[in-house]
């Protein structure tokens, strides 16, 4: 057997290893994971000439792939979840873009970053901040202050799906830092639980946004993801409260330069 013919199996055979793993998500790819038609013709930061791997670490209620993508090999370790409520969906061009910026600004030897692509794609598709289940995965987390008296919580942490596959990637990441996208009806702005407060400072002054603490939201968060990492576990978290309905496009250009300035250090 020649050398070319070898090399060609040995291609032929890695493909099929790696069949279920997709390259980076198209137009159809997004409308099919629930991405809103508004949002579909908006997503063209994404590099297509690098492959993007995504990898399943569980199914929605629904049946709906929950996916991630793992990006860089440095020391410093950071998760990004690209959201958890259905009807915020202003995250997506973000995620979509997040792994060409960071390769563009040449990070991958400082930092691994791992990409939730979305923990709510039920509630996606069908527009609501809960999930098929009528749960609020944002309030299903084995926090301290988990409140077991509302059944929008789910009534035990961690009771749906979705909420143990993104606590599970946690368990294994053991992020320095998480960044969660959301999206507000009022203003955009840049929230924070734990020891956070100078990185969401940094993350203001690149990208504009207001900060706001958890503790100065008027209103409590138990069960949520901020509460479990950042009050409980001591982990840096900023929830980014992008404009809700605004262009997920214009929220991306303007989260940028933050995004990446606080992922890099």
């Amino acid at each position: 057997m020649s050398l070319l013919v070898s090399v060609i199996l040995l291609a032929s055979a890695a493909c099929s290893v790696n069949a279920p793993d997709r390259a980076a998500p198209t137009h159809a790819d997004l409308h099919a994971r629930g991405t809103p038609t508004s949002i579909l013709g908006e997503v063209t930061t994404v590099n297509s000439r690098l492959p993007v791997v995504w990898q399943t670490i569980g199914y929605s209620v629904e049946g709906r792939p929950l996916r991630m993508q793992r990006v860089g090999h440095g020391p410093r370790r950071v998760l990004w979840i690209g959201g958890i409520h259905g009807d915020e969906p202003q995250g997506a061009v973000a995620t979509a873009a997040l792994a060409g910026a960071f390769r563009h600004a040449r990070l991958e030897d400082r930092v691994t970053l791992t990409i939730l692509e979305d923990d709510n794609p039920d509630g996606r598709v069908r527009h609501t901040r809960d999930n098929a289940n009528h749960v609020d995965l944002n309030r299903n987390f084995p926090a301290r202050n988990f409140d077991k008296t509302n059944p929008e919580y789910g009534g035990t942490p961690l009771s749906q799906p979705e909420s143990r596959a993104l606590y599970n990637l946690i368990q294994r990441v053991r992020p320095d830092l998480v960044l969660s996208c959301h999206a507000s009806r009022g203003h955009p702005y840049i929230n924070y639980d734990g020891p956070a407060k100078a990185i969401a400072a940094r993350f203001s002054h690149d990208s504009g946004l207001p900060v706001e603490p958890s503790n100065a939201l008027g209103f409590g968060t138990p069960g949520s993801l901020g509460s479990l990492l950042g009050i409980d576990r001591a982990v840096p978290i900023l929830t980014i409260e992008l404009l809700r309905d605004s262009s997920p496009t214009a929220a991306w250009n303007a989260i940028r330069r933050a995004a990446l300035s606080v992922i890099g250090s």
